[in-house]
């Protein structure tokens, strides 16, 4: 690949998925791609990037977005934002809709289903609390091949060692083979859908608690301020944001502020929105 198709290549991939590649990063895109070029016939990275450029092609431009994706998970990732979620923004949210009885759960970036699983199996521990209640999870992600992963919740012995406790594997997953099953009760709490987060998402609905973990750490800052933005729109004053270890709303928009205390938890930021009365931010900020 020459530095020009390897410039081609990180603009299509920058206006496509939001991805910001970087200069020196082209040993990754040749590595990631020969299999693409493969998998279609294509003698050469060159040829490949020659038929991108052509448009005659569009499942190709899918596949080579979908092989420069990162779709590093495993369960209970990085552990704190789980804590979190049961400790903080469960039982705020339990209290502020003890009316409708409805909750709204986002995750961004699925993709193999690691994280939404979690939350569900963390939610199954919360049953007394949960009574009468109806837990929505969305989860989306740009690739279809992850999704088709995700929705099938196999996985092998490896997956399910990373940061998955005995007790859970024993409880909802069962042995197939060399394989591991999650139970259909788990399976069945998540809807999953193709979603790319540079397009509309608006019809998704609104969400209580949105997940959108380590994510951002790829887009530029254009982006990040956009997707942000458009997140917060899709959010009720009661409701919380979840981002990466490395990720932060500071300096890119003031729809929501941090939580204190809380790494990597935010809420939308009242002063700058019409507020209803509501005990739900003294609520969370105590817990």
């Amino acid at each position: 690949m020459t530095p020009h198709d390897f410039d081609y290549l990180r603009k299509l991939l920058r206006e496509r998925s939001g991805l910001v590649l970087s200069a020196e990063k082209q040993y990754l895109a040749e590595s990631r791609l020969v299999p693409v070029a493969r998998r279609h016939s294509i003698a050469t990275l060159g040829d490949l990037v020659g038929k991108l450029r052509s448009g005659e092609n569009s499942s190709l431009a899918t596949d080579v977005v979908e092989a420069m994706a990162t779709n590093e998970t495993f369960f209970f990732r990085d552990k704190v934002p789980f804590e979190h979620f049961t400790q903080t923004v469960m039982p705020a949210l339990i209290a502020a809709r003890a009316r409708e009885k409805h909750i709204r759960i986002w995750c961004t970036a699925a993709s193999t289903g690691q994280e939404p699983y979690s939350l569900a199996m963390a939610i199954r521990g919360m049953n007394a609390a949960l009574a009468g209640f109806r837990i929505e999870i969305v989860a989306t992600d740009i690739s279809a091949e992850v999704l088709a992963r995700a929705k099938a919740g196999i996985y092998s012995q490896f997956e399910v060692q990373r940061g998955l406790p005995i007790q859970l594997l024993v409880r909802f997953f069962s042995q197939v083979g060399e394989t591991w099953q999650i139970a259909p009760e788990i399976r069945d709490m998540v809807q999953f859908r193709s979603l790319n987060l540079l397009k509309d998402f608006s019809p998704l609905g609104t969400f209580d608690m949105v997940f959108c973990r380590n994510v951002l750490i790829y887009f530029d800052q254009e982006t990040k301020i956009d997707v942000l933005n458009r997140i917060a729109r899709q959010m009720p004053e009661q409701s919380f944001l979840a981002l990466g270890a490395a990720e932060t709303v500071v300096g890119l928009t003031d729809a929501f502020k941090p939580m204190t205390d809380r790494r990597g938890l935010y809420i939308p930021n009242a002063a700058k929105r019409v507020t209803p009365p509501s005990n739900i931010l003294k609520f969370a900020l105590k817990a």
